[in-house]
């Protein structure tokens, strides 16, 4: 007989401040000991330990160390949706630029360094023992649709690209991130990528308002012959 396979879905959602405060501390006790040592080092009784908390409180939450990948995951797209959000959605007095400049840093976690890591590359190889095509489709429809709010959000833009165009300017993006993760890019060439594709993503809004103002002013096709 084979053995159950560990469940990998967090059993609830903290709702109350206490709650939402233990797996906060859940969270950064499995980041602390995943770095140290690895995801082979990583179990449920060391995270509790290290967290202070019984291992029944964590089992609420997390039954299998694959929970708790899946809801530090889960955590951190959801952390990043909400800045994206408040700090460009939302934000007032930015020019289309500095909004899509912005859009570009914060998706690829390069603005206000955060205590615990967004992903990394080690947590990028990890996406295998938990993830499932829906789970990229969710992922990307979710951070897509924020990017469409995100332009559409641009006030002085005198036309809205096309829809088509900000989801591939996305994917564009997003993937160069996580292959940039798998290819363990140093600092500078992060940097220096993430000026061009702040760079393409301006210049292709720009070629877009462009395209629609030729449209509508070039004259009417004639059918007529001779």
């Amino acid at each position: 007989m084979q053995p159950a396979k560990p469940r990998n879905k967090p059993l609830k959602r903290p709702t109350q401040a206490r709650a939402r405060f233990t797996v906060e501390a859940i969270f950064d006790a499995f980041v602390r000991i995943l770095r140290q040592r690895g995801w082979s080092g990583v179990t449920t009784r060391a995270v509790a330990l290290e967290t202070g908390v019984a291992v029944g409180t964590l089992y609420d939450y997390f039954p299998s160390k694959e929970a708790l990948l899946s809801g530090y995951i889960r955590h951190q797209v959801e952390l990043l949706m909400q800045r994206l959000e408040r700090e460009v959605v939302l934000a007032t007095g930015l020019d289309w630029q500095t909004r899509v400049r912005r859009l570009v840093r914060l998706s690829c976690g390069q603005v206000d360094e955060q205590a615990r890591p967004f992903f990394d590359a080690e947590l990028l190889k990890l996406e295998r023992a938990i993830a499932e095509p829906w789970h990229h489709q969710r992922v990307y429809q979710e951070l897509a649709g924020k990017w469409r709010e995100a332009v559409a959000a641009c006030a002085d833009l005198p036309r809205q690209p096309r829809p088509e165009s900000i989801d591939a300017l996305f994917i564009a993006v997003w993937g160069g991130r996580r292959y940039g993760l798998t290819a363990q890019l140093s600092g500078q060439q992060v940097e220096a990528w993430l000026l061009e594709m702040e760079e393409l993503c301006c210049a292709r809004i720009l070629m877009e308002l462009a395209r629609a103002a030729e449209v509508l002013t070039s004259p009417p096709s004639s059918n007529l012959q001779g």
